[in-house]
């Protein structure tokens, strides 16, 4: 069992999640059960996973649930890409997250390795 409070990974995870609850706040109210849903819905994912992974008996199962939190990540990236694309993310706020989404994603990579 991992601590995951201590992983940097997670902690940078759920300040992802709250970047996107705040920036969505803002998307048109007609999105609020479309891309808001779903970017919230996966950007909490990403720590969820995490967490849950660590309290597995396992380094093979939390290797499984970083994988999961991994493919959060390109859910959310693709997300973002379209959110971009209609204009409800400045260009600022895209890249400010998408470069935090990238380093969530280096370092869930180098994880994912060191339990491989």
């Amino acid at each position: 069992m991992h601590n995951y409070k201590q992983l940097e990974v997670w902690n940078k995870a759920v300040e992802l999640a709250s970047s996107i609850y705040s920036v969505t706040k803002k998307f048109p109210e007609e999105e609020k059960f479309g891309i808001i849903s779903q970017m919230r819905r996966c950007s909490v994912s990403i720590s969820s996973n995490i967490a849950e992974g660590a309290g597995r008996n396992s380094d093979k199962e939390f290797r499984q649930f970083l994988n999961i939190s991994f493919g959060s990540c390109s859910e959310l990236e693709t997300q973002l890409i379209i959110s971009h694309n209609l204009e409800y993310l400045t260009e600022s706020e895209f890249e400010k997250i998408t470069a935090e989404l990238t380093e969530i994603q280096r370092m869930l990579f180098t994880l994912i390795k060191k339990f491989s």
